[in-house]
């Protein structure tokens, strides 16, 4: 079968280059243009999805039009022995009358590959972002300790509890015996108390906030 022509021109044709550092996200760009008089169709895929994330990947592009299509290197820990060589596939097809399912519209025919390699030759700095993508492992771990903590702090709560109860029998007793350091004790402790507790609803609001940020 004959290999179909790419209608889009692309820009860098042939190689993303990627430098580094690569604690934080790396950002190339891949320009796609149109130079039809039809309106096309397009997606971008890569063989390794979990590393980059690309936006947009699919549209529609007007005639005589061209888009930016952001192609971000997740971070990772650096090897400089480590050849990486990722492939990126657009998909492109004119687009037809009805355009409402465009899942269907890429399944129809794939134009040309693109073979990309991820360039690193800067050494890496002790930045860190969070991957804008987690797998399924990850959001499960990032669920057990929220469950977790949930569990943590409502033992807390019942033992800040218990300790305000016994620590009201204490100051009743410190005060008939009038003995300041015992009063001062019981503060120290229900103070440290405390702050265990802030500690952890601090952290418990941190991983919820994670998790609002993965199902958005």
């Amino acid at each position: 079968m004959a290999k179909v022509e790419q209608v889009l021109s692309l820009e860098p044709q042939h190689e993303l280059k990627f430098r580094g550092p690569f604690t934080d996200v790396v950002t190339t760009n891949l320009k796609l243009g149109n130079p039809t008089d039809r309106n096309v169709c397009f997606k971008v895929k890569t063989t390794a999805p979990r590393r980059y994330c690309v936006r947009p990947n699919s549209g529609i592009i007007d005639a005589g039009a061209s888009i930016n299509v952001s192609v971000m290197l997740q971070p990772f820990d650096y090897d400089p022995n480590e050849k990486s060589k990722h492939k990126f596939m657009v998909q492109s097809m004119f687009a037809p009358s009805d355009t409402s399912d465009m899942e269907a519209v890429h399944d129809v025919e794939i134009n040309k590959i693109i073979s990309t390699t991820a360039s690193k030759t800067e050494t890496p700095t002790a930045s860190k972002s969070l991957s804008s993508s987690l797998d399924d492992t990850e959001v499960k771990k990032v669920m057990e300790e929220c469950k977790r903590l949930q569990s943590e702090v409502q033992r807390l709560r019942e033992e800040n509890k218990q300790f305000k109860e016994e620590d009201g029998l204490r100051r009743r007793k410190a005060a008939q015996s009038n003995s300041p350091m015992s009063v001062l004790a019981v503060a120290g402790k229900e103070e440290g108390l405390s702050t265990r507790l802030l500690a952890l609803v601090v952290l418990f609001f941190i991983v919820g906030v994670i998790i609002g940020k993965i199902a958005l």
